[in-house]
């Protein structure tokens, strides 16, 4: 659980939600912003913003409690064994030093190299990420770089030792379809020389479906549903899910207008009784407005939390 201070007391804005990824796999986690993708990730860094703070539950790496590691072994750990790609690389980036310098700098921290040597396998890290000419980039400022390769270098200072946790939030989000589509067979390429485990962050149903072997679906907070890949886009069970994929084009479906789900989500401060989605949900009942509805097998591997899948209805 990771609460924040409000008015009235501490907010969750995660909580409950439970998930394991194994060596050699990636999980996908999808939802609107502000569904809490971003915070439970930041969460298993160990870097939620204060004042926010870990409220509760474990996090368990490599068969080891992290949760209460100090702040020397969890610096140890981050960046080394568990890497993450940021949001937006133009403000992770620092814009005072070039990009060879910071990934230098990884190598430096958690390999004991020494400059000269960090500074070429800085140069080694951005070829593998398919930048050109990469020892003259390696001079270049962020600003210099174009987006998705900002993205690119982001990917090279997170896979620079190797990481057995990759967390990618929003890797390809702002980016064109062609260097989304980069990135995917990129992260896809990696994995397979690495045998990392990955968490890929995003709202975007489609690039889910091309980079996940199992997809999490949170709203407000919590897991809302939860299978295998194929399984979710073939027979989806939460009607968030449903509307989330409603609303990704199709080709050859021509509509004058594409499918929204009505509405927002609501803030943690201001969480609704009952399910979090039965103001926007189209299925809802009036037990919706009584209790919340657990996370519970509804198919084999397959994890829904809504009463009327539960039922069998619709």
């Amino acid at each position: 659980m990771v609460a924040f201070p409000g008015e009235a007391g501490e907010v969750r804005a995660v909580d409950g939600i439970s998930y394991a990824i194994e060596a050699g796999r990636t999980l996908g986690v999808v939802g609107e912003s502000g569904c809490g993708k971003t915070v439970a990730a930041l969460a298993l860094m160990r870097l939620v913003p204060p004042p926010g703070r870990i409220a509760g539950g474990s996090i368990v790496f490599d068969g080891a409690e992290i949760t209460g590691l100090g702040t020397d072994a969890i610096e140890a750990l981050r960046g080394d064994r568990i890497a993450m790609i940021f949001q937006e690389p133009m403000t992770a980036l620092n814009p005072v030093f070039t990009v060879g310098d910071q990934i230098a700098e990884v190598l430096v921290a958690h390999r004991g190299m020494a400059p000269g040597e960090a500074a070429e396998q800085a140069v080694e890290r951005l070829a593998q990420v398919g930048i050109a000419a990469p020892a003259q980039r390696a001079n270049d400022y962020p600003h210099n770089l174009s987006g998705g390769m900002r993205q690119r270098v982001m990917i090279a200072m997170a896979l620079a030792c190797s990481p057995t946790l990759l967390i990618a939030d929003e890797p390809t989000t702002a980016l064109d379809v062609t260097v989304q589509a980069q990135i995917v067979e990129l992260l896809l390429r990696l994995q397979d020389e690495v045998g990392m485990a990955i968490q890929f962050i995003s709202h975007s149903l489609g690039v889910i479906s091309e980079i996940a072997d199992e997809v999490v679906v949170m709203y407000a907070g919590r897991i809302v549903e939860r299978a295998p890949a194929a399984e979710l886009f073939r027979a989806p069970l939460h009607p968030y899910t449903r509307g989330l994929l409603e609303t990704v084009p199709r080709i050859g479906a021509r509509l004058a207008r594409l499918p929204a789900i009505p509405g927002a989500v609501p803030s943690p401060a201001s969480r609704p009784r009952g399910c979090a989605f039965r103001n926007r949900c189209a299925w809802a009942e009036p037990r919706c407005a009584e209790a919340e509805p657990v996370l519970e097998t509804l198919a084999p591997g397959h994890q829904a939390a809504c009463f009327v899948a539960a039922g069998g209805g619709r």
